[in-house]
């Protein structure tokens, strides 16, 4: 307890409201501006899960400070370097990204590039959810691989760089042109977001996770794949097979019928629709693979 009185009379020393003037307000307001837009676009890249584990890892280092706890200190105090380092690195093509937009944008556009997948974070309709039923189904029926990416929060824009764009409203008619053998855009993965297909012919991060049945293929594998570094939902038509599978969170669910994937669409429709406070749904499996 003493411990605990300790640190909070220590904040109520620091906190002391100093002397203002119209730069220091104009200072402030633009600190606060960019925190705020720093961590919109923080949460919509895949860097917002190793964001919250650093949160995590700040208040644990808060409890240790007030129970001192004084090797469990040390070690943090050591290591936190060595970690913004690490996060640097592995996080370096989305900085880089937002840098060049930064640099090839006017002064006025520049100010919102941090919102770049938010704003793109369009709800889509029923209508697409009908016509995705249908394109799946109808791609099934032929035998027709497919490999179908909605983007959620997270934003896949790395992934769209990689393939044509297309930007065209979601038909089960396109989905089907764009899949159709011997085509140009054939192979790959198309992106989705809101109502509309960004781009075609997409390159996949591939899974690497053992525990996924050795006869499933790079398309399958490619889906569980991006389900697994983003929060996106991907619909898989197997070619060989001509049965449906989706993926989320690094799970693979094999063998869905149409009423089950529209039930899945209609479950992540409300997700997007609710606010950004509001706990999302678990993902239910359905005698499916575990991923």
């Amino acid at each position: 307890m003493e411990g605990l009185k300790d640190f909070f009379l220590k904040i109520i020393k620091w906190i002391r409201i100093p002397s203002m003037n119209v730069v220091d307000i104009l200072e402030i307001i633009i600190i606060a501006f960019i925190v705020y837009h720093v961590i919109k676009w923080v949460r919509s890249t895949r860097a917002w899960m190793p964001v919250k584990g650093l949160m995590i890892l700040l208040i644990f280092w808060v409890l240790a400070s007030i129970l001192k706890m004084d090797v469990i200190l040390w070690i943090l105090n050591n290591t936190i370097g060595v970690g913004i380092t690490a996060i640097i690195i592995v996080f370096q093509p989305e900085i880089r990204r937002a840098l060049e937009q930064l640099g090839q944008q006017s002064f006025a556009t520049s100010l919102r590039i941090f919102s770049e997948g938010k704003e793109n974070g369009e709800r889509f309709s029923e209508k697409t959810i009908e016509e995705l039923v249908k394109g799946t189904f109808l791609l099934a029926r032929h035998k027709t691989g497919a490999l179908i990416v909605l983007e959620q929060e997270v934003s896949l824009a790395e992934y769209e760089e990689t393939g044509i764009a297309i930007d065209a409203i979601v038909t089960n008619q396109l989905l089907i042109n764009i899949f159709e053998h011997n085509t140009p855009l054939h192979d790959g993965a198309v992106i989705v977001r809101g109502n509309r297909i960004t781009s075609a012919t997409c390159y996949l991060p591939v899974s690497k996770n053992m525990k996924l049945s050795k006869e499933l293929g790079t398309r399958h594998r490619a889906g569980v794949g991006i389900s697994e570094v983003t929060d996106s939902f991907t619909i898989i038509v197997s070619e060989q097979t001509g049965k449906v599978s989706i993926a989320k969170n690094g799970t693979l669910i094999r063998n869905v019928d149409a009423d089950y994937l529209r039930m899945k669409l209609q479950e992540i429709q409300k997700d997007k629709t609710k606010t950004s406070g509001t706990k999302k749904k678990s993902f239910r499996k359905k005698g499916g693979e575990q991923g």
